[in-house]
């Protein structure tokens, strides 16, 4: 048999280091081009595949490949599209195999999220019906930190620590204003359900004086009256308050703080401006002059600060996927696994997709303070790891060089063309 061609695609919300990943497949698919022809990638996601509107990697110089590790964005334009059940839209799927018959592609790396472990798994199960096998991995990618059994999810160390300097750097500002001016700050940062994101602004600071004072996590049900105590308590006590807020914080009965009345292209509730709520909150119950910031798209582009561990590990799971796929493996997920704290050592692992597919992690509760507030000593170990070490893109005229691709088209073979 002739050698099989690869596709790439990436999906959902990009990351500092989505590019690492890229780059981590990219690099490795071209040292086995004994077993692997071409690798396509996907122009703005799963929907390249089914536009058939893909990218030829090959006509990119190593130079270019290599410059993707320090590259914020996503390289290739991902896409907030859900690909639905087999049975309910059956053609998306078939229409995914029948482009990869077309163009010869019998490897499928996706980088994404949840939703992205489950179109990979729906996908190395068609193949196989449709008689054209397709060995489907997923590079696992998500600020949000909740893909299941992994130990932690690329893209999230970076976040965490842009989160966390953040924090510290606007507490310091907000102390020395806070006599005459400022006396609450309020950070907004992502995560829908899972507090990890809002968790990582606490490595911010050591003690109960230093910022953030508070964070309202997803897994802990906000309460107003206590929290505008605590907010009271902290000016008092220290002069000023620094929240974290994730944007997934609800009430007691699931309602978001910040629920917008909307859904994205995934079915999820669209939220933003839990920061101005909680900020509302405050000026009407004490009056505090104060200030708020949306992290939003500044947390998970800021490439600049990235994480390296976060970095060494995105580009890991990148190799380790076109490795798995050479090995046969089919239908699972390179995995990090940890080994030590301190010093932090890690390996990787594998995951079948049966067991991330739409599955959440949560922030234990062990993770955070008994009086749902903070974070404890267990959860900083864990995560103090994720921020270490300093990876800096290259600089000119005192800004970031970052690469963009020339994005050479690969032909179409097909005649018909998909509607979405």
């Amino acid at each position: 048999m002739s050698k099989k061609n690869a596709f790439y695609a990436q999906s959902g919300g990009v990351t500092a280091v989505i590019n690492a990943s890229a780059c981590g497949v990219i690099q490795t698919a071209r040292k086995h081009r004994d077993r692997i022809g071409k690798l396509y990638a996907g122009r703005n996601g799963i929907i390249g595949a089914l536009l058939e509107d893909m990218i030829d990697t090959s006509k990119e110089s190593a130079a270019t490949i290599a410059a993707l590790r320090h590259t914020p964005g996503g390289a290739f334009g991902s896409a907030r599209y859900k690909l639905k059940g087999l049975e309910e839209n059956r053609a998306e799927y078939e229409r995914l195999i029948e482009v990869f018959r077309a163009h010869n592609i019998g490897y499928f790396f996706y980088n994404g999220g949840g939703d992205s472990a489950d179109t990979c798994y729906k996908v190395s199960q068609l193949s196989r019906k449709l008689k054209f096998p397709v060995q489907a991995i997923h590079v696992p990618k998500t600020v949000d930190n909740d893909l299941p059994i992994t130990d932690t999810c690329p893209g999230f160390g970076s976040v965490a620590k842009y989160v966390a300097v953040s924090t510290r750097e606007a507490g310091l500002d907000v102390a020395s204003m806070a006599e005459t001016s400022t006396k609450v700050f309020i950070l907004e940062v992502m995560g829908r359900h899972a507090g990890w994101i809002a968790a990582a602004g606490g490595l911010a600071g050591q003690t109960r004086a230093e910022a953030p004072h508070i964070i309202l996590f997803p897994e802990i049900p906000f309460e107003k009256r206590a929290f505008l105590r605590r907010v009271k308590e902290c000016v008092t006590a220290y002069g000023y308050c620094v929240v974290v807020v994730s944007e997934g914080a609800a009430y007691k009965n699931g309602r978001f703080l910040a629920d917008t009345g909307t859904v994205d292209a995934f079915g999820h509730k669209q939220l933003g401006g839990v920061a101005a709520t909680v900020a509302r909150l405050v000026r009407d119950a004490h009056g505090y002059k104060y200030h708020y910031a949306i992290a939003d798209y500044l947390q998970r582009s800021a490439r600049h600060i990235a994480s390296k561990t976060d970095v060494d590990q995105a580009y890991a799971v990148g190799k380790a996927a076109v490795e798995m796929a050479l090995q046969g493996e089919n239908a699972v997920m390179p995995t990090i696994v940890r080994h030590a704290d301190k010093p932090y050592r890690w390996t990787i692992g594998m995951a079948p997709l049966s067991r991330v597919a739409n599955r959440e992690k949560m922030m234990p509760r062990r993770f955070i303070t008994p009086d749902g507030f903070g974070i404890t000593a267990a959860c900083r170990r864990y995560l103090a790891p994720l921020i270490r070490g300093e990876d800096y893109p290259p600089y000119r005229d005192g800004l970031p060089k970052y690469v963009k691709l020339k994005g050479i088209a690969v032909a179409k073979k097909l005649g018909t063309r998909f509607v979405l």
